[in-house]
């Protein structure tokens, strides 16, 4: 009875996984008694699909025959094809290998099996495909931050679809190519999974077209590193986009692409922002359009600057500091300091009578000196006091 489950077993080796199997199937099959109830007696030929209807059923015991254990090392050596009518022929090696499962082992050796994981149908997280998945395994190794990738719709599933050496490996070689370093290329696919599954050509198009537009090599390259979208915009999209900082502003050719390489987000974001901010600047704040301009090519990010910060800075500077406009425009850095630190330091210079903003004045304070400078070099070459007095009247505010 014994041999009959050893048959069994070997046969259900054509319908199971490897590794199933050695945990499933009888693994002490020498200890093995089984009892068949079969409809009708069963064929050769239909023995595979009626024992995946009844499985058999195993009782164990504690004694082994001669004649049990004899025809069970004799069944290692039968051929897995049953529908072959052949006389049975010594296994190959990996066949042989695939038997090893139904070798005999202890029951602590049995107990300390553990069943191969397998790939989970769905998931809320990427974690559980990494051991699977050579794709995110390798995406994982070059930097790329999986668990913000799998919180967007649809891009989990997307890469689990991909091709890591068809799909993944020729775009990250052209990121290479156009000299991405390598250490952003994980922040390029982490922010910007989609180029992975960008035609080369339409990628090949948008880097010729910049080029063609006097980009450098090396804007380009630090242009998609920085702003990893850039390479997802058609070159008509990219073409407007230009033409509208250049007409909007209106500068030419050069300071267009000063601007644009300094600050590429400007051509991914929306435009609705920079309409705005332009607008705030000319009507809100009263800014002339030379004005404007020369704030835009001294700091690009006042496009695209959080709108009640803008309003909030140059109302202190203007109303309460009396800064007239051609002094901010003339150092419009101070629009990316913090309000904070800007009213601090104006109060304390208010406390020591040396808050003087008119360039007339001997004692004549730039909002360059009042802003770039750090703390000791504020209190001792602007305010004249200590550092330690500066940290006093903080704490009184």
């Amino acid at each position: 009875m014994a041999s009959s489950c050893v048959q069994l077993c070997i046969r259900h080796r054509l319908v199971l996984p490897l590794k199933t199997v050695a945990l499933t199937v009888c693994t002490q099959a020498r200890r093995c008694h089984t009892f068949m109830r079969p409809r009708r007696p069963p064929d050769v030929s239909g023995m595979q699909a009626k024992y995946q209807q009844r499985p058999c059923i195993c009782f164990y015991s504690n004694t082994i025959s001669k004649q049990e254990d004899k025809e069970s090392n004799q069944l290692i050596h039968l051929n897995d094809d049953l529908s072959s009518n052949e006389s049975p022929t010594s296994l190959d090696q990996d066949a042989a290998t695939r038997l090893h499962a139904l070798e005999e082992i202890s029951d602590e050796e049995a107990a300390s099996l553990t069943p191969y994981p397998s790939i989970p149908p769905a998931s809320v997280s990427l974690r559980e495909y990494v051991d699977q998945s050579e794709t995110l395994l390798k995406l994982v190794q070059l930097g790329v931050n999986l668990w913000k990738l799998e919180q967007r719709p649809n891009v989990g599933s997307m890469l689990l679809r991909l091709v890591f050496d068809k799909d993944v490996a020729p775009r990250l070689l052209f990121l290479k190519s156009i000299g991405v370093d390598d250490s952003r290329l994980g922040y390029v696919v982490t922010h910007n999974p989609l180029v992975l599954t960008e035609d080369l050509e339409n990628l090949q198009a948008r880097v010729n077209y910049l080029k063609s537009k006097k980009f450098t090599a090396e804007n380009v390259a630090s242009m998609v590193s920085r702003a990893p979208y850039l390479l997802n915009f058609s070159v008509k999209r990219l073409d407007n986009r230009l033409g509208f900082y250049q007409q909007q502003l209106g500068l030419n050719a050069a300071n267009t692409r000063n601007i644009v390489a300094r600050l590429p987000r400007l051509l991914c974001g929306s435009l609705e922002p920079v309409k705005e901010n332009l607008k705030v600047c000319e009507i809100e704040l009263g800014f002339k359009a030379n004005e404007i301009q020369h704030m835009v090519l001294a700091v690009p990010k006042i496009l695209t600057a959080n709108k009640r910060k803008l309003t909030q800075i140059f109302d202190f500077l203007h109303n309460t500091m009396k800064v007239p406009h051609h002094l901010i425009a003339k150092f419009p850095q101070v629009f990316n300091n913090k309000f904070l630190r800007i009213k601090e330091r104006h109060l304390f210079l208010q406390y020591l009578e040396r808050a003087h903003y008119d360039p007339d004045q001997s004692s004549y304070v730039s909002l360059e000196r009042l802003t770039s400078s750090p703390d000791d070099t504020f209190c001792t070459e602007v305010a004249l006091a200590t550092l330690e007095d500066f940290y006093v009247f903080q704490k009184t505010l």
